[in-house]
């Protein structure tokens, strides 16, 4: 299932406390990245939050597999999670 996280920054984060774990955050996207977990990773550009799609069984799943991210673990961010699924509105044109 593919799933849209979208990113939001708790009131307790600060400048500092993201720099500290900036490097750790970055290398386990990585790892899920390449594990085809994280399929896509953007920021918005309207502010510096994180919009990511995995590929996952369940919402569950994937809240689970954030959970192991540093700004998570760090209570820095947390993530609104919302399941997709194809677009149907296609058959329209072949019927």
């Amino acid at each position: 299932m593919k799933i849209l996280a979208l990113e939001h920054e708790l009131p307790n984060a600060t400048t500092e406390r993201f720099q500290q774990h900036a490097k750790y955050e970055a290398r386990k996207l990585w790892e899920l990245y390449k594990a085809g977990v994280v399929r896509e990773a953007n920021f918005r550009v309207d502010r510096s939050e994180a919009v990511l799609v995995l590929e996952c069984q369940t919402v569950d799943e994937a809240r689970e597999v954030l959970s192991t991210l540093p700004f998570i673990q760090n209570q820095l961010i947390t993530f609104e999670l919302i399941p997709l699924k194809a677009y149907p509105g296609f058959e329209r044109l072949f019927v």
